[in-house]
């Protein structure tokens, strides 16, 4: 006959103390590596923001000056909007202007703050000057803020982007 063994005490299921630790120090040697890539990644996208928003300004410009339309900016943290007026001369924009991905919101935010100061609508008159109103009676000047990046400025005098 074969002696019989007892049944062994040893769980088989479940991870021992060395594996978990090995677990946590590698875990922590990635976050310190990695986190810091994270951060650039971000700066890229707000960066790519910053490029889309004036590269709308610059459009909505070229646009009034080259049909002769009043056309409207908006800007949000969400995206920038752009809108033609019908005909000339007009008091509002009353079109929207599709993006160059033929979506009614020209660039689309990266969810990183942006401002305008003084808030509101910027009209880009078909002379190419842009105006506080849609009349065109006085122009401004514009700050566009986005966190963590360099400011934009708009003249109105002249509708040059900065």
């Amino acid at each position: 006959m074969t002696p019989c063994r007892p049944p062994s005490r040893r769980s088989t299921t479940g991870f021992t103390l060395p594996e978990l630790l090995g677990v946590i120090v590698l875990t922590s040697v990635l976050a310190v590596f990695a986190m810091p890539s994270l951060d650039s990644v971000f700066g890229f996208r707000d960066e790519a923001w910053r490029g889309e928003l004036i590269a709308a300004l610059r459009n909505a410009r070229q646009t009034a000056v080259a049909h002769r339309r009043l056309v409207c900016v908006s800007i949000a943290t969400g995206g920038v909007s752009l809108q033609i007026a019908a005909a000339n001369p007009a008091s509002s924009c009353t079109s929207p202007l599709v993006g160059p991905d033929g979506q009614s919101t020209y660039a689309t935010g990266s969810g990183t703050t942006t401002s305008l100061s003084p808030a509101g609508t910027v009209y880009f008159q078909p002379t190419g000057r842009a105006t506080v109103d849609a009349a065109g009676a006085s122009t401004g000047a514009w700050q566009i803020s986005i966190t963590g990046q360099t400011a934009i400025t708009l003249l109105g005098e002249t509708g040059h982007v900065e």
